[in-house]
């Protein structure tokens, strides 16, 4: 079975949707930058080991990184899940983990990349947005794209209303896309592609690849 490790830096809701989603993995622990995230709380309920690592601790984020990495590999993991940890990982910390570091990004990439991503969608007059599992690379937001959801962006749409819309279909294709993962059916290849069962993934659904 493989093993997980979850980043956090808050209440960890899509944490709590892993959690909840009876995957075929082990998650071995939650580990947060900051030692006041609600998650770490809800991740000790569930019987799983959690760390605080704050960043504020560190002078620089390469010293951050090396504390946060060694605190990883301590669990020896498969896979390392990004689930809304608000921290830029240096280079170095992206590549010891290269096909293996997962995020889930709150626009659909390569639209949006960074932070405020409902408010710019709005302000440009979007009609569909949504939100993109993928892997990391040093690209900041832009690493091989795994599955995507859209959601239509209504008329009277707030950037809360917009939020609380993806954030239901992030709930959905997170534990999809880490289901893949652990089962062997998502890979990143050698030209650093996302591949589904051996195939560079492709689809015209609005979630894509087609959830089974």
């Amino acid at each position: 079975m493989k093993k997980i490790v979850i980043l956090i830096s808050g209440r960890g809701s899509n944490m709590q949707a892993l959690l909840s989603a009876g995957l075929p993995c082990q998650i071995t622990a939650v580990i947060s930058n900051r030692a006041d995230a609600q998650g770490l709380e809800t991740a000790r309920q569930h019987g799983i080991a959690t760390r605080a690592i704050p960043h504020c601790d560190y002078t620089d984020r390469a010293s951050f990184d090396m504390a946060l990495a060694a605190a990883i590999d301590s669990y020896q993991p498969d896979f390392v899940v990004l689930a809304g940890f608000m921290r830029i990982l240096t280079e170095q910390f992206v590549n010891r983990y290269h096909g293996r570091l997962i995020n889930i990004h709150p626009s659909l990439l390569p639209a949006y990349a960074g932070m405020h991503t409902h408010e710019r969608a709005l302000q440009d007059g979007v009609k569909i947005h949504g939100c993109t599992v993928h892997f990391v690379t040093p690209d900041l937001d832009l690493g091989p794209v795994i599955i995507q959801a859209a959601v239509p962006v209504l008329y009277n749409d707030t950037a809360q209303m917009l939020s609380e819309r993806v954030l239901k279909q992030e709930h959905i294709i997170y534990p999809q896309a880490i289901r893949w993962l652990c089962e062997g059916k998502v890979m990143l290849n050698a030209e650093k592609k996302s591949v589904f069962n051996g195939a560079e993934i492709a689809s015209p659904a609005l979630i894509a690849p087609h959830m089974e």
